[in-house]
């Protein structure tokens, strides 16, 4: 008589490869780490310029005022050593400025949605690799077109962006074939956090890159660092599992049973009309939007409210304008762990965690920021207020930031191009009119922007938190299969 075990045992083994594989030097997570390396790279190559640009100016009028016109007292009182003035400075006026420094959103706009096509059609891998070189290989051409002209440094600073743009579209794109459904936040966070890096290192290193080498170096370090990450994506990464030759056989069958009932099985056609009218995807839209309004304010005018409002000098001005970034990216992470450990209990819904993380990471973001503007000249407080509102900003990073695998991850970069497109907007336009509401350079004129930017952030949360959703949608998939809405 033949024993049932006989059937039973290889059934319990193949259960058991299906399992969770380890993830330990396993391929996904060596993706997500060398993703991280290649925003790090993006973001470092996108902020760079608005440090190195105090350098580039013919301002000497200007550049030793020792923050004579701050509201507070200064709080520089440390001897500088010698400044590497030896590279060429140019005669832009504001406006000039303005053009040079905006230029890259002009170009990163264009490439979201198409990016998010071309990485559907011709394969994420060389679409995300081929934008970041790109944007190193114009960055190192930066100082010669500087002296070629503003119009050259103009046309250069946009093609960066071009490039730059089908990235997060891309990686959306090869997320939604690594990511095992239960691990997105993990992840995502652990590949996007890069992002932040990319500014917490790049603000302060480019300001001591410029004051003992002198700018043009800003540019061939960080361009040569993005070429380096070239070559390692080249040959370590793969479009996905079953394109891996070195992954185990228990992470491929891990990864492709656990998506196996979201992909699209039409990834020929493209629904379109579906994606435009879906109120999940405006969702996500609105809510990122209102994120990246306070988001770039600060990226772009924290140093200014560091040096004319608070009194900080330029190297003190690097390190603190990069502290909120740091905070960001540690609570970014933190937040992606308790997010994937909340659905795996199976307690929590998938939209109720997104949600959830989506109101923490605006709202209270919005509370502390409009704080900030009250704290007058009591530094530690502004800084520490400041910190923290930028820090909860990370908690997001596992709400609607990643809502575009759990919606449509067939199409996923698509999405993510949709929704990219428009949370540019803010970096185009807030800065500008900030800059318009502070013209005396008040503490309450930036009081009035704090308040704007805080109001923007919670009307997005609150418009997600009514009409985000966390299952596959219909239009995404032939046949839905959900985590919990």
């Amino acid at each position: 008589m033949i024993h049932w075990k006989l059937f039973t045992r290889p059934f319990i083994r193949f259960l058991l490869l299906l399992r969770s594989a380890p993830a330990c030097c396993s391929s996904r997570y060596g993706l997500a780490l060398l993703s991280s390396y290649g925003f790090f790279v993006v973001y470092s190559l996108r902020v760079n310029l608005s440090v190195a640009m105090v350098d580039m100016l013919n301002n000497t009028h200007q550049s030793r005022s020792n923050h004579s016109g701050s509201m507070c007292t200064p709080n520089s009182t440390s001897v500088q050593p010698k400044h590497n003035q030896s590279a060429g400075v140019y005669n832009w006026d504001s406006a000039t400025q303005g053009w040079i420094l905006g230029s890259f959103f002009y170009g990163y706009i264009l490439t979201q949605i198409p990016g998010g096509y071309l990485a559907g059609r011709c394969g994420a891998k060389w679409l995300m690799g081929f934008g970041v070189l790109g944007t190193a290989l114009f960055t190192l051409l930066t100082p010669l077109a500087a002296d070629l002209g503003a119009s050259y440094l103009i046309v250069v600073r946009a093609l960066e962006g071009v490039g730059e743009g089908v990235t997060f579209p891309a990686m959306y794109t090869m997320w939604a074939a690594w990511a095992p459904p239960l691990e997105r936040s993990r992840l995502l966070t652990i590949s996007y956090i890069g992002a932040q890096l990319g500014t917490v290192v790049a603000l302060p290193l480019s300001g001591e890159i410029c004051f003992y080498m002198g700018w043009p170096y800003v540019f061939y370090l960080f361009g040569a660092v993005g070429v380096v990450w070239f070559v390692l994506w080249a040959f370590l990464v793969f479009d996905s599992p079953n394109s891996h030759p070195r992954i185990s056989e228990q992470e491929r069958l891990y990864i492709t049973n656990s998506l196996k009932n979201e992909l699209s099985t039409s990834a020929g056609h493209i629904p379109w009309r579906a994606i435009v009218t879906s109120m999940p995807l405006m969702a996500i839209v609105v809510a990122h939007f209102s994120y990246n309004w306070t988001f770039y304010t600060l990226l772009t005018l924290l140093p200014t409210y560091m040096n004319d409002i608070l009194g900080f000098s330029i190297q003190q001005n690097g390190f603190l304008s990069a502290l909120p970034y740091l905070g960001c990216a540690l609570m970014a992470v933190l937040s992606g762990q308790v997010a994937d450990y909340l659905r795996e209990t199976r307690l929590y819904s998938t939209i109720f965690v997104r949600k959830s993380f989506s109101l923490i990471g605006m709202i209270g973001p919005a509370v502390f920021l409009v704080a900030a503007g009250y704290t007058g000249c009591k530094y530690s407080l502004a800084v520490t207020f400041l910190t923290i509102s930028s820090a909860l900003g990370g908690v997001s990073a596992s709400g609607f930031n990643i809502n575009h695998l759990d919606i449509a991850p067939s199409y996923a970069g698509i999405l993510l191009g949709i929704t990219n497109t428009f949370a540019t907007i803010p970096g185009m336009v807030g800065p500008v009119i900030a800059r318009a509401l502070t013209h005396n350079n008040t503490i309450e004129e930036w009081q009035f922007v704090f308040y704007i930017a805080a109001a923007i952030n919670v009307f997005g949360a609150l418009f997600y938190a009514v009409f985000g959703r966390g299952t596959v949608q219909p239009w995404a998939v032939r046949t839905t299969y959900s985590h919990g809405d």
